[in-house]
């Protein structure tokens, strides 16, 4: 765990499980980092970046809660921690390499055991997006990762998913829509 923390922390590029597939992840807030994960995946900024949280805290000033009704932020909090992500209105403190074209941010506070154990040795939120190039499957275990995207990866955390069949539902806050289901 710590080799992997230690990574992100030079600004490296990291692969683990997630609650459903294995992801790629880093520092949010690094862009060097964030446009060479956005590389290896060769995904397009505008898409945007989802954020995994290890608790609400970690969110602090990303999220900006009182945009939101309070049945809406309510439903969201009874959420987590969990699998399901939401699109909740985002702060300026959001950089626009995370957000993309939208003016929310996706974000989980995940109950997988060791992605919040890596978000709190981090001592804060981490990009995940799945472990694969863009257009194709992602990989459900680590034996599955690509070659090619296994050796850009600065470190790699040896686990298992949570078992879920489909990676996690994403929901708009302000409305409670599914985005993906």
């Amino acid at each position: 765990m710590q080799q992997v923390i230690d990574a992100l922390r030079r600004g490296g590029v990291i692969a683990c499980p997630t609650e459903a597939v294995w992801g790629l992840g880093c520092d949010p807030f690094d862009q060097a980092a964030v446009m060479r994960l956005l590389a290896i995946k060769q995904r397009e900024v505008a898409k945007g970046l989802l954020l995994v949280a290890a608790g609400t805290g970690q969110l602090d000033g990303l999220v900006d809660w009182a945009a939101l009704p309070p049945d809406r932020r309510d439903a969201v909090l009874a959420s987590w921690p969990g699998a399901t992500t939401w699109v909740l209105p985002a702060t300026a403190r959001v950089p626009r390499w995370i957000t993309g074209d939208h003016d929310g941010v996706a974000v989980r506070v995940t109950a997988h055991p060791q992605l919040a154990a890596l978000c709190r040795g981090f001592g804060g939120p981490l990009v995940s997006t799945s472990a694969n190039t863009a257009g194709e499957p992602p990989a459900r275990g680590e034996a599955e990762l690509d070659p090619g995207l296994r050796s850009a990866m600065d470190a790699i955390l040896p686990g298992e998913t949570g078992g879920l069949e489909r990676p996690t539902p994403i929901r708009d806050a302000r409305t409670g829509a599914g985005l993906r289901d």
